[in-house]
């Protein structure tokens, strides 16, 4: 082994003390909160971050541990592009990391049901599995959000999980509903993961959540009200799930959102309020459709009724109707 080798597999691999610490974290269940570390594991915890090892959740003040063949990949990849000559050593990266690996494969949250579906109830659970499957399946992923406009808690999350996955070169399609266009937000984010090469549209009929990753895992609501949920690995139902991603993308609407993250909510809204009113929605429809206050929307008609000379919502409709029609 060269000096260089030895080198560049020193600063790759974990320390005994970095090992220690994940080998705990999985007998933990996978996960670790942040108070629970106490502070002689701090330079370990900052070295499997640093490896990507343990992944930093934002909203629940922990770490996620995630599977060791991501690392191997990317370690591996740096050692090829160093020189053909350290192939050999980049082949034995998946020994080296293999008592990580095989631990992290022996914890209970890993091993498939016989029936091709696993439940998970709390919502602290859903999001540490979310996050070791885009780990686990980098290539492709998709999401349909309904529900308007994204919690803003759950962002910065999303947005360090989208930069990691572009990172690995994949890809991320993402449904929002039509109302998330007029919180800002959820615009500013949709602009961002936009940026790294994400692309999100807005449809305008109702779907329910999923994540779909790599074609080959689904994730799915176990409860209407989605605080359950089921991991699915059957490949007739993921094939399902992702024929009704595809229906839907047709479907949908591209924004530009960088532009209409430089505009203002207010004139979001009031497009999008004349763009429902001339498809002959209800001020109560439009209201609910879009999650505003009825009143909100009739500020918004009456400005719309001025601009158009309309003297009933009726005349106003069929008069924005025809201009479209134009």
């Amino acid at each position: 082994m060269t000096d260089t080798t030895s080198t560049l597999l020193s600063a790759a691999l974990p320390d005994p003390a970095a090992r220690a610490l994940y080998l705990a974290v999985l007998r933990e269940g996978g996960r670790v909160r942040a108070a629970e570390v106490g502070p002689d594991d701090g330079p370990a915890l900052r070295r499997l971050v640093e490896l990507g090892l343990l992944v930093p959740q934002l909203q629940d003040a922990a770490y996620s541990a995630v599977d060791p063949r991501g690392a191997t990949e990317r370690i591996g990849t740096a050692i090829r592009l160093q020189s053909a000559r350290l192939l050999t050593e980049a082949e034995r990266l998946p020994d080296l990391l293999g008592e990580l690996t095989r631990a992290y494969d022996a914890t209970p949250k890993r091993r498939r049901a016989a029936t091709g579906a696993r439940y998970l109830t709390a919502k602290e659970d859903i999001r540490h599995e979310l996050e070791q499957l885009a780990q686990e399946f980098p290539t492709e992923t998709m999401t349909a959000q309904p529900g308007g406009p994204r919690p803003a808690e759950l962002l910065p999350d999303s947005l360090d999980r989208a930069r990691r996955v572009h990172e690995r070169g994949g890809t991320v399609r993402t449904l929002y509903e039509s109302s998330a266009k007029l919180d800002p937000a959820t615009v500013r984010f949709a602009a961002e993961v936009t940026r790294l090469g994400c692309t999100t549209r807005l449809v305008d009929v109702p779907f329910q959540r999923f994540l779909v990753f790599d074609r080959t895992v689904a994730v799915i609501p176990a409860a209407a009200d989605y605080t359950s949920a089921a991991v699915v690995d059957d490949p007739a139902m993921v094939a399902f799930v992702v024929d009704t991603f595809e229906q839907l993308w047709q479907q949908a609407e591209g924004v530009n959102w960088s532009a209409l993250a430089d505009g203002s909510a207010a004139s979001t809204a009031h497009e999008q309020v004349a763009r429902l009113l001339a498809r002959g929605r209800t001020q109560r429809a439009v209201a609910t459709r879009l999650g505003l206050s009825e009143r909100t929307v009739a500020g918004h008609i009456a400005r719309l009724r001025e601009q158009y000379d309309a003297e009933t919502l009726f005349q106003l409709g069929w008069q924005m109707r025809g201009e479209r029609d134009v």
